[in-house]
């Protein structure tokens, strides 16, 4: 039966020999990065900076990428015993589902907790913010140089919700231009929005608005 393995398990793993088993299931199924990384959910630079610093980092997408590649998180984590002769893999792999722009909005809901991914050096930086959606984009607000992109600079926003002990769950992949909201009485009409008050606290005067220019998603499931 397959299982979901333990924390201990996601420290233990070296994010070279992941990184090798991506690589070669990848070939296998004659895939290419980019390709990869759209079906796993993600941009193609944040696919790599998750193999260079390994599962620790953001378990949850390496669950995607296992499913994308059509094997399981264990599998893809600590390498595959193989059965004897004879015997088959036990239970049925989890399928992604394409999720339509609308099913999209719909699962981020109002309100909610996502990260967003800004380029950085040496690799993309990534920080979970809590969310509000208004008129079809997303805003919140942090620090000046906490979660703050430069205006008008490309972004991309994830939500997910993963249950791996299941092998389901869904992600959304918001791609936009992130943009600061300056006029006083937005500010002042976005911070009656229900959850848009920063969780991490302190002063955090900057509003960003995600204007997507494409939105995508992913259901996992089975059959």
């Amino acid at each position: 039966m397959n299982h979901t393995p333990d924390l201990g398990a996601v420290q233990r793993a070296e994010p070279a020999d992941v990184a090798r088993r991506i690589r070669d299931r990848r070939s296998r199924l004659g895939l290419t990065e980019q390709e990869l990384a759209y079906q796993a959910a993600m941009a193609p630079q944040y696919l790599r900076h998750l193999l260079k610093v390994g599962p620790a980092f953001d378990p949850a997408a390496f669950v995607r990428i296992a499913v994308a590649l059509g094997t399981t998180w264990p599998v893809l984590l600590e390498g595959r015993a193989d059965a004897p002769p004879g015997q088959t893999d036990a239970g049925a792999r989890p399928v992604l589902f394409h999720l339509t722009e609308p099913e999209c909005w719909e699962l981020m809901g109002s309100r909610g907790i996502g990260r967003i991914a800004l380029n950085a050096e040496p690799g993309p930086a990534v920080y979970p913010v809590n969310y509000a959606v208004d008129s079809r984009t997303v805003v919140y607000r942090t620090a000046p140089r906490a979660a703050a992109p430069a205006d008008e600079s490309p972004v991309s926003f994830q939500v997910d919700h993963i249950d791996d002990r299941g092998s389901r769950g869904w992600s959304v992949l918001v791609v936009g231009r992130a943009r600061h909201v300056e006029d006083l009485d937005e500010q002042q009409r976005l911070s009656r929005l229900p959850g848009t008050t920063p969780w991490a606290g302190g002063d955090r005067p900057l509003w960003i608005r995600i204007h997507p220019d494409e939105i995508t998603g992913r259901r996992i499931g089975r059959e």
